[in-house]
């Protein structure tokens, strides 16, 4: 295959900015980059409700609870699709977390968490059931129960998490008390 004519044979060859430049000219230092354009971030990522949780290739996370599927244990009203999709964003969050991709561990962790992994309390089964309805085509239900978990508890050990899963369960029964209140009112 032939060459392009405007590449260089040798590298000795290639075009200089020195050389290109007129007599005494020399090119200024680099400045440091700012972000002052209209649609640029500053510094950090931003945080708050619907933001999410960015981390490396979190999506993994849907593919990995999908494949977990045939071991929820949900009641007749449930919808393993709206399962699916809280479990995922919740080992998103967490492998997020830690500044990783997710892994089988974060949504098992997820899955016992929300107790779809079978040994948990009616009264939570009961508003688990209202929580997660629909969450599997509602963005902003799948946020409100995953920014209902503490950030701190979802870097436990899954040791850890049965000695504080009183807590997290509490936390996000809260969520459907709110959300009855609001739609009461």
């Amino acid at each position: 295959m032939p060459t392009d004519p405007y590449v260089p044979a040798r590298l000795e060859d290639a075009p200089r900015q020195q050389q290109n430049l007129a007599p005494g000219v020399r090119l200024p230092p680099a400045r440091r980059w700012r972000a002052d354009r209209p649609g640029d971030l500053g510094p950090g990522q931003p945080a708050g409700p619907l933001l999410g949780s960015p981390g490396p290739n979190i999506g993994y996370a849907l593919t990995l609870a999908r494949r977990a599927g045939d071991r929820f244990q949900l009641l007749p009203h449930e919808h393993l699709e709206d399962a699916v999709s809280v479990v995922a964003e919740v080992a998103m969050r967490r492998s997020a977390a830690f500044g990783r991709a997710p892994v089988v561990g974060d949504v098992e962790f997820a899955m016992a968490l929300l107790g779809y992994l079978g040994d948990v309390p009616h009264e939570q089964v009961e508003w688990r059931e209202h929580v997660v309805a629909g969450a599997a085509h509602e963005y902003a239900t799948r946020r409100e129960v995953v920014d209902a978990v503490p950030g701190e508890l979802l870097r436990l050990r899954a040791s850890e998490l049965p000695a504080r899963l009183a807590v997290i369960r509490e936390s996000l029964r809260q969520t459907w008390v709110r959300r009855s209140e609001a739609a009461a009112s």
